[in-house]
């Protein structure tokens, strides 16, 4: 008898367990007084904050409680309101979501979602100390490790440099967080929050589990570490919507599309209208809104998401992927009719182009991506009025804001044929740029759209050397989308001319560089 007993509280306890009561997901979110995240008797519940499984939306009463319909697979996660933050988990990372599901889910070569729970949770908000701004907000874009080697010059060009900066109030990856080798996620992690910043992140198409067989279970390791691959978050001067935009097809080629799912759009639909327009929205994807073609964003979910965002007066959008930079402002050729155009910036590579190039003193590999931009990463300032600034900080120098590239030497008396080159990093089209020689009248650059000289330079010096010059060679010279060229003279005394160039960045202000030139005699 004691014996059949036994069996039967075993074959109790290793039944599943019912999640939730009447098929829904419930519980509270909560203020957390004693930072230690969970609910201790006397925390209140707070009403009026939104939680979601990406797909339906609940706002909690005034009790605190949400209910979800139920979903035997779903990351649910509470959508952080103005003048709270969120606690940290064990890995540093923002505890704003769990992962839910009710049969075990099958494993992926990197592990797929292990953390699951079996019933729902609650949300722990601590009050914010500060007036719930974003602010200052850190943007960093396919970091792309590929082993420890890559984490390590991640560490020492980013993240310890950034630790002597003013702090950020937020951070967001717009995917790529490693190359593809998914058992690096802790050791990235263990880098970015010795920052000590809440940090976000949107998933790439580096980001994948290749070994699955739909785009529905792709980025199961992913979410096991970061959550949704669709959430926001919001402050008092901002609204952030981060969406995965990368459409795996396995077993095609190609093997995946720029797009967005039904279920996302769902979850937009339902959450947008709660939003007032006095807010600067945010949207961060990987895969860049103007790329199109093959591997490109899907023109019918382009135009389906601008319509849902028109009504927005300000409107920022954030992608990477191209390893390259540039700002691109939408219209009606790509579907958007709202009143002004729609900025989007496609930002360059922490990267830069996947670690390569010839090492400097510190051991540290150039990086330069393919259109003369230095790897880097940027940083978003929100200001009153829904009113934003960017900027671009190369990791080896982070106030350089452009690369001046002139020959070193030309004939006295030539043909004015040559140029002065300056990459402005984050110029635009109607950038202005100048330059002057030996503190001369200043004259207007030309933009051009064609390689960085510089890069070139380094392509050739790779082309003709009998060694290699670093593990992986600079990438080829493609054009530069913010390029601009002037000719110089070649009539003054012979010797050393100094080369200034002057651009005038919307955000930033005036912004200078220079470098010189020699002018020497010759006979035919």
């Amino acid at each position: 008898m004691r014996l059949l007993l036994t069996v039967a509280m075993l074959c109790l306890l290793l039944a599943p367990v019912p999640a939730a009561i009447g098929k829904s997901c419930s519980d509270f979110v909560f203020r957390d007084d004693n930072g230690d995240g969970h609910r201790q008797p006397g925390e209140p519940g707070i009403g009026g904050v939104m939680v979601s499984d990406g797909i339906t939306v609940s706002t909690t009463g005034d009790d605190g409680r949400y209910r979800l319909p139920w979903r035997a697979a779903a990351t649910v996660f509470v959508i952080k309101p103005a003048g709270y933050r969120l606690p940290e988990r064990v890995n540093g990372l923002p505890d704003f979501w769990f992962n839910l599901r009710e049969n075990r889910a099958p494993k992926t070569k990197y592990g797929g979602l292990k953390d699951t729970l079996r019933s729902c949770r609650g949300f722990a908000l601590q009050p914010a100390a500060d007036d719930g701004n974003a602010g200052d907000v850190l943007l960093f874009s396919d970091t792309q490790v590929k082993n420890l080697t890559d984490v390590g010059y991640y560490a020492r060009s980013v993240i310890e440099p950034l630790l002597a900066q003013p702090k950020a109030r937020l951070g967001l990856t717009t995917g790529d967080v490693v190359n593809d080798d998914l058992s690096l996620y802790p050791a990235m992690n263990a880098q970015t929050r010795r920052l000590g910043v809440p940090w976000l992140h949107i998933p790439g198409n580096h980001d994948l589990d290749f070994d699955v067989a739909s785009d529905a279970d792709s980025l199961r390791s992913y979410r096991n570490t970061f959550g949704p691959d669709t959430f926001a978050a919001e402050y008092a001067d901002a609204v952030f919507v981060g969406l995965d935009d990368v459409i795996y097809l396995p077993g095609q080629s190609p093997s995946y599309q720029g797009g967005l799912r039904e279920d996302q759009f769902a979850f937009l639909k339902a959450y947008l209208p709660t939003l007032g327009k006095d807010r600067l929205l945010v949207i961060g994807v990987h895969i860049p809104f103007f790329e199109e073609g093959p591997r490109g964003f899907r023109v019918a979910d382009r135009e389906r998401l601008f319509a849902l965002l028109q009504e927005f007066p300000h409107v920022l959008l954030l992608s990477g992927h191209t390893h390259n930079q540039r700002h691109y402002y939408h219209g009606a050729a790509s579907g958007w009719h709202g009143a002004q155009p729609l900025h989007e910036y496609n930002m360059g590579a922490i990267c830069g182009s996947y670690w390569s190039g010839v090492k400097d003193a510190d051991g540290i590999p150039d990086g330069t991506m393919s259109d003369g931009t230095p790897k880097g990463y940027a940083r978003l300032k929100i200001g009153a009025g829904s009113e934003y600034a960017l900027s671009w900080h190369p990791s080896h120098d982070p106030q350089a804001t452009m690369t001046v590239h002139a020959p070193r030497v030309l004939r006295q008396g030539a043909y004015p044929a040559w140029g002065v080159f300056a990459n402005v990093y984050m110029g635009q089209d109607d950038t202005r740029v100048e330059y002057r020689v030996d503190g001369g009248e200043w004259k207007p650059m030309r933009r051009v759209l064609q390689p960085d000289p510089a890069l070139l330079a380094e392509n050739m010096a790779d082309d003709l050397a009998e060694q290699l010059r670093g593990f992986d060679r600079s990438p080829e010279a493609d054009p530069s989308q913010h390029l601009w060229r002037g000719a110089l003279p070649t009539t003054l005394a012979e010797g050393e001319h100094e080369i200034e160039v002057r651009a005038f960045d919307r955000w930033q202000g005036e912004q200078r560089g220079s470098t010189h030139y020699r002018l020497q005699t010759a006979e035919p």
